[in-house]
């Protein structure tokens, strides 16, 4: 890793600004690392490198000029779920063959309104859909850590794997990211990296391609707190493109690192100790709760009754969702078509071909609990068990609690290929048993670096927050990262 790869979002800031260094020679240590490690790592399924360095000489022609804006010159990586003009935009996914869209996403737009380079697109699981990044069209992505025992190549999580590894890797300064169920905060958990999914409605989904619409939310995944607050400030905005984009101004995260947390109420779910939870799991959540108390807030035990049901809702909604939204790609206007003797056979054909075993799994889930007869006895009671998660965490939050602290996943890292997730779907669902509650219930999430396994892989720690208090989230996390430090993979690639 070059001393400018090194560098965070807020150092490279600075250096930029004081014309220590240039965007151009960021954006080429970026692009010369991301050559290195890339055919070892598998972070990008594109990139943009014409596109970066031309990027960098207009962000290098307003610093001359003494303008230029927040994220000014700054190299970033582009979840492959975020439509991108002209550029490569498939999801992860065979069926959106050679897409290139003619739009760009409101939140890529912000990014580029503030100065930002575009690296590349980032690899995904296939629609979001996964847990591993091991359902992406374009293979698995590498995990930058490995046990300090043994060389096994290791999953990044997922779905956003690609932003995780990438930033782990320093083959980006930041990177955007979307979670549905948990699809930030545990790849950033597993990579010893920042992630945090906003409140829903705080980013635009205009331009991203959609699994679960009342789920998905857009989101950062940064090297630490500093940089997750500088990310979400430019892609955080009302839309009104997106009528479930909130019309509320975007706060300066930024400010709320480091002011006190004395006082503040923290809540400690009984319900997140689950059966079968790994010790280090517990030894880590109790830390974060000593460190807590040694700021000056206060630990409060909380219950939320219907955190058991959160799992099984969460995969009949989402997959309902998926079944609707996935409908439109049958090969007729863009992406892949496989021919057939009609139109019916050309469809069937194409979706065969296009979409992978996870995704036609979740849109066969969806279309049976949608299907009559079944919409009553499954899709519509998992609806009423969400309200009842809300109401959960709005009793709580109403009783005076500031924030909830748990632990972000249930373990480190598993193997790429692992034989016990890959012969059991739902041992690879439970990765989510700590993140899917934060989506069904529309609030902010957190996952922050916490200490490491006795394997020497990364765990971390989740904060969860009031609608639209993000600030509280950073201001806690911040607590959390200086107390367990900061964690960083050794270079094999």
């Amino acid at each position: 890793m070059s001393e400018l790869t090194s560098l965070t979002i807020a150092q490279a800031r600075d250096k930029l600004k004081s014309r220590d260094i240039t965007s151009a020679e960021l954006t080429d240590a970026y692009l010369g690392a991301i050559e290195a490690a890339n055919p070892s790592i598998n972070a990008y399924v594109a990139v943009t490198a014409e596109k970066a360095r031309s990027q960098a000489a207009e962000s290098d022609a307003r610093f001359d000029k003494g303008e230029g804006g927040a994220l000014e010159g700054i190299p970033l990586g582009i979840k492959d779920l975020f439509g991108t003009e002209g550029v490569h935009t498939q999801a992860g996914s065979h069926i959106l063959d050679s897409f290139k869209p003619r739009y760009e996403s409101t939140v890529t737009a912000n990014l580029w309104a503030d100065g930002a380079v575009m690296l590349g697109k980032l690899n995904m699981d296939e629609f979001a859909m996964g847990s591993s990044n091991e359902t992406s069209y374009y293979g698995p992505v590498t995990n930058p850590w490995r046990r300090k025992d043994d060389n096994k190549a290791l999953v990044p999580g997922g779905s956003s794997g690609g932003s995780a590894a990438a930033v782990a890797a320093h083959l980006c300064a930041g990177a955007t990211a979307t979670d549905t169920g948990g699809s930030i905060r545990q790849p950033a958990a597993f990579t010893g990296t920042v992630g945090i999914k906003p409140t829903y409605g705080r980013c635009s989904r205009w331009g991203v391609v959609a699994f679960a619409s009342s789920l998905d939310q857009a989101g950062p995944i940064t090297r630490d707190v500093r940089d997750s607050a500088i990310l979400l400030k430019s892609m955080a905005s009302s839309d009104p493109k997106d009528t479930t984009s909130v019309d509320m101004p975007v706060p300066d995260y930024e400010a709320a690192i480091g002011q006190s947390v004395k006082g503040m109420r923290i809540g400690i779910p009984e319900e997140y100790r689950m059966d079968g939870m790994p010790e280090e799991i517990e030894v880590l959540w109790q830390k974060g709760i000593a460190w807590m108390k040694d700021a000056g807030a206060e630990i409060v035990p909380i219950s939320l009754p219907h955190t058991k049901y959160a799992l099984p809702a969460y995969y009949i909604v989402a997959p309902a969702e998926a079944s609707s939204n996935l409908a439109r790609y049958d090969g007729v206007r863009y992406g892949l078509r496989e021919p057939g003797g009609d139109i019916v056979e050309m469809y069937e054909k194409t979706r065969a071909a296009g979409f992978g075993p996870e995704v036609k799994r979740r849109v066969m889930i969806g279309t049976y609990v949608l299907s009559a007869g079944y919409y009553d006895a499954y899709y519509l009671r998992a609806q009423k068990v969400r309200t009842l998660i809300k109401r959960d965490f709005e009793k709580v939050f109403d009783a005076g609690v500031d924030a909830i602290l748990t632990p972000a996943t249930p373990s480190a890292a598993f193997g790429i290929a692992d034989q016990d997730m890959a012969a059991d779907p739902v041992k690879m669902y439970l990765n989510d048993i700590f993140t899917v509650t934060v989506n069904m219930a529309g609030l902010p999430g957190i996952a922050v670096p916490a200490g490491l396994d006795d394997h020497g892989l990364p765990l971390g720690l989740q904060l969860i927050g009031k609608p639209f208090e993000e600030e509280t989230l950073f201001r806690l996390a911040h607590i959390v990262e200086q107390a367990a430090g900061h964690f960083t993979a050794e270079k094999w690639w």
